[in-house]
């Protein structure tokens, strides 16, 4: 069926190749094909097809079936394989008929690639940029995700703090999934949304007769997150004699439901959050000094939108593809000059300002991709970029200039060190820098101040 010659090459090649004849036999395995599935040529030859190459597309979407019948080749086909280890392999197939001399079809040839290193970089890739629920492109960013895994595995008692809707609770449950914990519950208590009578049986629950009303027996926080995780958000709007029961909780691991005469055990990993300098409040003595020591054992610092703004397009995208899970909707994205307008805008919201940006955007627009006219006018008639043009004024090129910007304010204008972080030469982040018109006075001296894009305009 297949000339020596022809044999020959293919025994070379680092890609997997059988053919089968019209019986769906196998009549030729080369050795790249041994290798992948791990299943010897003298097993494999005159075997059916599928009890040799055990593929997701055996049963249903069988590419070589499809080639027989209609005569036209598939290239680049994904699946996956079972080799005889029983691993699973991701694969790249393509196929072809194989004619006689006479041009009548007599079988079929598949060629396979193993993309398991492929698979696995791009893992590798997606790891550095998610962590649990959260994603992130931002170099911010992925300083907290290379200490997270750590701070999940202590026990230590963590405090998040970040201007409101950076998304501190998000963290709270990544670290959370990630800690020894993750089976046991996630209870989240907003502190600054109940006065402290309540707050403090929400906490540490009560018995019956403790007050008026009491009839049973009540439960709090600390005891429903037994074996998992307690966050506190706000942990700064607590009062100082609240804060005095939280010390001795976080101490001694003990506490007493109101009413109680017996102590309980708080088998729990506190996580508290703020959107206040708790360090200012100490020292104003609004907040108790020992218990600033006691939360702030690991502090994690979350950015504001404002200084990642590299996340937009990819937040923008989850959102979308969230709100059309939500409502049965198919919208496929975000225009170019919409996107344009979200990068420019400073996000004093944050992340939740432009999750509700976004859904609104998601309600006016029926079909289609969102457009500028279906985001809320502050957005539009606020803009500091005028008239967008999709030529001049791009996504892409907002992107970069924001990105650039970030680096260069990261690392206090040392264009060098910019260059370095954002893995690009320095000429190269020169160039872009001119192109983008983005001005900058480093510490030589020099300043840029060319091309389209004006900063602050």
């Amino acid at each position: 069926m297949i000339s020596d010659q022809t044999q020959i090459i293919l025994e070379s090649i680092s890609d997997g190749v059988f053919t089968v004849d019209m019986d769906w036999r196998v009549t030729f395995f080369n050795r790249a094909a041994e290798k992948i599935t791990g299943i010897k040529r003298k097993e494999a030859l005159g075997r059916l097809c599928s009890e040799v190459f055990r593929s997701s597309m055996c049963e249903a979407a069988c590419a070589l079936k499809s080639t027989i019948k209609t005569n036209k080749p598939i290239i680049g086909k994904t699946a996956y394989i079972i080799n005889a280890k029983g691993d699973r392999i991701p694969i790249s197939v393509s196929t072809a008929v194989l004619v006689n001399s006479q041009g009548r079809v007599i079988g079929g040839a598949e060629t396979f690639r193993d993309l398991s290193e492929v698979e696995l970089l791009r893992r590798e890739l997606e790891g550095r940029f998610t962590i649990g629920d959260l994603t992130s492109h931002s170099p911010l960013m992925q300083k907290i995700f290379e200490i997270l895994p750590a701070i999940a595995a202590s026990p230590s008692t963590v405090l998040i703090q970040g201007e409101t809707g950076t998304g501190k609770e998000v963290v709270a449950r990544t670290i959370h999934g990630l800690s020894p914990r993750q089976k046991g519950p996630f209870i989240a208590v907003n502190c600054g949304a109940l006065p402290d009578t309540l707050l403090e049986s929400e906490l540490f629950g009560y018995k019956a007769g403790a007050f008026t009303g009491a009839n049973s027996d009540k439960p709090g926080r600390f005891a429903l997150a037994k074996g998992g995780t307690l966050f506190l958000d706000e942990i700064g709007e607590i009062s100082q004699a609240l804060q005095v029961r939280l010390l001795r909780v976080l101490q001694d691991r003990i506490y007493e439901p109101l009413g109680s005469t017996r102590s309980e055990t708080a088998d729990v990993r506190v996580i508290t959050a703020t959107n206040k300098d708790l360090a200012e409040q100490v020292r104003t003595g609004v907040f108790r000094e020992d218990l600033y020591y006691r939360v702030n054992v690991v502090r994690v610092e979350l950015p504001p939108l404002r200084r990642r703004k590299e996340d937009i397009p990819v937040l923008a995208d989850q959102f979308i593809a969230r709100f059309n899970r939500l409502q049965q909707k198919t919208i496929p994205g975000i225009s170019t000059e919409a996107l344009s307008l979200l990068m420019a805008h400073d996000w004093p919201g944050n992340v939740r300002e432009l999750e509700n940006v976004i859904e609104r955007s998601f309600i006016m627009c029926a079909e289609g991709v969102i457009d500028v006219r279906h985001l809320p006018a502050e957005l539009t008639s606020r803009s500091s970029l005028g008239p967008v043009s999709p030529t001049a004024r791009s996504a892409q090129e907002m992107f970069n200039v924001q990105l650039i910007r970030a680096a260069l304010e990261r690392n206090k204008n040392n264009r060098c060190a910019a260059a370095k972080e954002l893995g690009m030469h320095k000429t190269t982040l020169f160039r872009k820098m001119r192109k983008l018109g983005i001005a900058v006075t480093g510490k030589d001296g020099r300043s840029f101040r060319t091309g389209k894009l004006t900063p602050g305009k």
